[in-house]
């Protein structure tokens, strides 16, 4: 007889979960490369977009700033996967990456070129929301459809009417208080 060495169900189980555990670590990790050089390949055209030298040096030097805490990243995850042997917790893991993303964001936003991108954006996205509102009204009122601005104008009236009746009112009881008083 051969003694078959046979692995525990519960070891298989366990070794099955960590290979899924750094498989998911790596992908986790490709993802964010690949987030990061969206990133970047967005941030560079919306810096060609339009704004001046000065602010594109400052947008450069805010990417770089957030390029290098995300290598500073990588490299503190890469440590630590090395320390641990590969067994680095994916709360550990996410908790660093959301960190890293969050101070990558923040030398980014920082920069005046962020600023003025973001400035033309809100300015574009108010023009736009401006134009389709008096589309809205427009068409609404083509359509016999009481518009804002038409029961705005009804609100104004009525104000107008109530504090002339009021006036009318208080004159009226000075007629009648001098009428009583004769």
């Amino acid at each position: 007889m051969s003694e078959q060495t046979t692995t525990p169900p519960a070891q298989e189980n366990w070794t099955e979960f960590v290979e899924n555990m750094n498989e998911q670590m790596v992908e986790a990790f490709e993802a964010n490369v690949e987030a990061q050089s969206q990133f970047v390949e967005t941030w560079a055209e919306t810096l060609a977009e339009g704004t001046d030298d000065d602010r594109i040096g400052d947008g450069v030097e805010g990417y770089a700033r957030a390029y290098q805490v995300w290598m500073d990243a990588a490299e503190e995850m890469a440590g630590q996967v090395a320390e641990e042997g590969g067994d680095v917790s994916p709360e550990d893991a996410r908790d660093l990456w959301l960190s890293s993303a969050n101070e990558a964001f923040k030398e980014v936003m920082s920069t005046s070129a962020f600023a003025a991108v973001t400035g033309e954006t809100v300015e574009d996205a108010l023009e736009l929301r401006q134009a389709a509102d008096e589309n809205a009204q427009e068409t609404l009122h083509a359509l016999g459809m009481a518009t804002e601005r038409d029961i705005r104008e009804v609100g104004d009236r009525l104000v107008e009417l109530e504090r002339r009746q009021h006036a009318i009112e208080e004159k009226l009881d000075d007629v009648l208080d001098a009428l009583d008083e004769e």
